[in-house]
Parts: C-alpha cells; structure tokens; sequence
C-alpha cells in the first residue's frame, strides 16, 4: 500500500460517520486531489436520502450513485444462498457479501472517471479492510489504495473523536455521543455493533437496536405459512407471487421482521484475530436459509449433500474473508449450482414468535419415496441389510478382534 501524492481519488462513501469525516480529511491530507464519492444502493432505506448534497458539501467534486439492489439480489446474495453458507454457525454475512460489490462498482467508477486511486472508511482493526483491498487487488491492481484509518496522519482514533471532527468541520452525522452504535445496512441484513453490544456480559438494549425486526415477545400471537418458489436452487416467489431478487428478500423482511425472526448475537472471530460481538437482523434470509433447506434435503443425493454441507465452510469464509473474486471461491460455486441444478419447487415455512421453520415442502425432482420410507417391508428385500452391514462393520470388527489379542 502507498502514500504517494494521488490526483484522483474515488472513495466508497455511504454518508455514515467514518466516509462523512473521510473526505473533508483527504482533502487536508492531499492538497489539490479530486474526489469522487461512490455510493451504492443497496437498500439501506433513507440512508442515501441527500446523499449527493451531503458528499458535495463535504468536499466530495463528483458524486456517483448507483442502486444495485438487484444486482446484490441476484448475483451475490442468491449465490451464497445456493451455497447456504453460514459463518460460524450463525452470521448470514450481510456486511461481507455486500463488501466485493462495492469495491467492484467503485473499481469501474475509478476507471469511467480516470482516476488513480480507490479509498474506504474501514478502520485498521475489522474484516471490511480486507475486503475492499482484496477486491481491488483482483479487480485493478494498478490502482493506489488509501486506507485513511491506517495512515500515521489520520488522528482520528474512535468514534468519538470522529463525532468531534465532523461537528468541527459541520459535516451532519447520523450518530451523536448518545447513540454510538455502529450500524450497517443493506437488504439482505442491519447489523449493530459498538455501545453495551461491545460487553459479552451485558445483553443488548433491544429496543434501542433493532431496526427492522421486533423482539419476539412483541410479534404477533398468530402464526403466518410463507410459500417460497424455487428454481434451480434460486428463490423466484414468494406466496405464489413472482418477485425480482430484490423485491423478494423486501417482501421476506417486511414479513419476518413482523414475527421476530432473524435476530442472531454473537461473538465472531474476525479475520484479523480478535473477537467482536454484534447483533444482526437478517428477517428475510432467514426465511430463505431454512426453505432452502428444506427444498436441498429432498432434491439433493445424499453424498453430494454431504460434501456439499462440508464445502459451505469453506465458502462461508471466503465470503467472510472478502475473498469474493477468489478462484477458490468461483469454483466451488460451479460444484454448488450444480448441485442446485435439481432444486425446484416450494417449501412452506411457519413464522412464530421469532422462529422460523419450514413445514412442507414439494418438488417435481424430489428423491423422497414413500414407499421406500415406510415402515412397510412390501417391495423391499430385507436379506440385502444384512451383508451390507456385515462388510460396512467388518473394520470395526477387525480392530475389536486386534484389540483382544
């Protein structure tokens, strides 16, 4: 990474508190250069309500707006779907599959603008500094990356002396010494961090938190069945609805946020060695995962579920690690559409109380057979068990014997 003087610089600017401070300070850091501010909509909400205003008067001389809702629907949440990546056991992934999209629009806005750099907000100690630089590095490794947080120069060492910059600099930002959560945004999640989330032993202020899901005290009393389409492994309806990818995971939030489903806290181990704790709301996808589930475990054979089950891992740090553009990870999604290539049909998931779980499920390339599940020996030649289990036994029989003599 460099320090040299660039003439352009794109920085991947969201209005929140760290890109808002960003870009008044390039300016006192490199007298003269250009700054391109590149937003992406991906469905924070009223996030980038003013967003162009706001940049230009922070300093930003061109601003780029692009709504990749879809785009993030279909190419990027969709795939690690198929995946049915988890990290951890429990984190969907939000933020990082969020991450290598951004860097790869910021990447074609750098090169539509003829700029000689790409910059990001992300401090020194998470995960997403390692996705936007990994991403650039893949994507156009001849460009400069200025990594402000990670520079001797930026004095700005927590968010609040990041709230005290921007108030001196009048630069409105959506945080205050009050409300000092970090939050990020998008249709596939929200995740909250920072204030008594940062204390293992304090649980969450909940009301203060949660955005777009209610605790599941407060949902409804009811139960609601959500029928989720599916086509090759990809999510097309939603109650007999066909949806785009966005309009779709939309739909989803909108219904189990009502039912308090997708609220997950927990400790993860970040790539760059500690631990952090964060609450995130993920309604939608986790309505999808469990569909999906469901619709895997009757469409696909049992080895390649298996194996499958064990290549999600690896997947899931990929994604987690930023490693999007990674050969790696194009490859194991080739074995996973494959596999995928058979799950069509519909699962039925019940919404309660913060649960999600799928009730039913058809499809017209199941392996399921009644008849073979039955307890019903008709058809069946029980004489076949009994050599198999005899060579499937045989090492442990052999190791038992050994172990005698």
């Amino acid at each position: 990474m460099t320090q040299a003087q660039p003439k352009k610089i794109v920085l991947a600017y969201s209005g929140g508190l760290d890109t808002s401070v960003i870009l008044p300070w390039l300016k006192e850091r490199y007298p003269g250069v250009k700054l391109v501010a590149s937003a992406a909509e991906l469905g924070q909400g009223d996030e980038l309500k003013g967003i162009e205003d706001k940049a230009r008067r922070s300093g930003a001389d061109d601003v780029v707006v692009m709504d990749l809702r879809r785009e993030f629907a279909e190419s990027y949440c969709f795939a690690m779907l198929r995946a049915h990546a988890i990290y951890e056991q429990d984190y969907l992934l939000g933020t990082s599959v969020a991450r290598p999209l951004i860097a790869a629009k910021q990447v074609e806005v750098a090169r539509a603008t003829d700029a000689d750099a790409v910059a990001h907000g992300a401090t020194g100690k998470g995960n997403d500094q390692v996705r936007f630089e990994l991403t650039y590095m893949a994507l156009a490794p001849e460009l400069k990356i200025i990594a402000p947080w990670k520079d001797p120069a930026f004095g700005l060492r927590d968010r609040e002396s990041a709230v005290e910059y921007a108030h001196k600099h009048n630069v409105p930002v959506p945080v205050s010494r009050e409300k000092i959560y970090s939050q990020d945004r998008n249709l596939w999640h929200i995740s909250h961090e920072g204030a008594e989330i940062e204390h293992p032993e304090k649980e969450p202020n909940w009301h203060k938190c949660l955005t777009i899901t209610v605790p599941p005290e407060k949902a409804p009393n009811d139960r609601e069945i959500v029928d989720v389409g599916f086509e090759s492994g990809t999510p097309v309806s939603v109650n007999g609805r066909r949806l785009a990818g966005d309009e779709l995971i939309a739909e989803l939030n909108r219904v189990g946020g009502r039912h308090g489903v997708g609220i997950a806290l927990l400790v993860e181990n970040r790539l760059v060695g500690m631990k952090s704790r964060g609450v995130y709301e993920t309604p939608g996808g986790t309505i999808l995962y469990e569909a999906h589930k469901a619709m895997e475990q009757i469409c696909v054979e049992r080895d390649t579920l298996h194996y499958k089950q064990q290549v999600a891992l690896k997947y899931a740090d990929l994604v987690y690690n930023g490693q999007w553009f990674h050969p790696l990870r194009e490859g194991l999604q080739a074995f996973i559409d494959h596999a995928n290539a058979a799950v069509t049909g519909n699962a039925k998931v019940r919404l309660f109380k913060g649960r999600a779980q799928a009730v039913s499920v058809t499809s017209p390339h199941t392996l399921y057979d009644p008849q073979l599940a039955s307890f019903s020996m008709e058809g069946y030649d029980v004489t076949a068990a009994r050599g198999f289990i005899d060579l499937f036994g045989l090492p442990m029989k052999v190791a038992s014997q050994a172990r005698r003599w």
